[in-house]
């Protein structure tokens, strides 16, 4: 089990079975799901991304958390998947509830997870996909230093339409912290 990471106002834990009915919450929300690449329909549908973020951990291939505030009210999630240890790279992804949006939770979160990445994990490079009309997503990845690497141009079917996806990536930096 992963432990837990800690900043100045948030937990950043391993999910628990009690997560769900927040995970249906963002994963079913309109605003969340607008340029995320899941969503649920109901509780029980939900409890395959709850299995999902488990397996992730024990088959070595990512690491999600929880957001929690220091009270435990569950803000959103952040991790890592696709995690290549041939390779030492990971994706990082991320969702907030809406009513947490603009109070600085996921560029608090940010640092933790990626420090976590590029040091335990021994991560060399960060991968993100976004969907182009996702600016708020591409204002965290360059607050962080992300590079943008590229455009795949109608790459993805979502809603019945193509869409086209934005390639971040950042490289670790020997002997550097990220920094918020």
């Amino acid at each position: 089990m992963s432990k837990t990471l800690e900043t100045k106002r948030l937990f950043l834990r391993a999910f628990e079975s009690n997560d769900l009915g927040n995970v249906f919450k963002g994963l079913s929300d309109p605003d969340v799901i607008k340029y995320y690449g899941v969503s649920f329909n109901s509780l029980e549908a939900t409890k395959a991304q709850m299995e999902w973020f488990e397996n992730l951990e024990k088959a070595g291939t990512g690491l999600w958390r929880a957001i929690t505030l220091k009270d435990d009210v569950f803000v959103g999630a952040i991790g890592l998947n696709n995690l290549s240890h041939e390779h030492r790279k990971a994706e990082i992804g991320f969702w907030l509830l809406p009513k947490f949006w603009g109070k600085g939770y996921i560029s608090e979160a940010f640092p933790e997870i990626m420090n976590d990445a590029f040091g335990r994990l021994n991560l060399h490079r960060i991968e993100a996909f976004v969907e182009i009309e996702n600016s708020n997503s591409k204002r965290v990845l360059e607050k962080f230093q992300f590079e943008f690497e590229g455009t795949m141009k109608d790459c993805e079917i979502k809603n019945g339409n193509f869409i086209s996806i934005s390639t971040y990536a950042r490289l670790r930096k020997d002997n550097s912290n990220v920094k918020s």
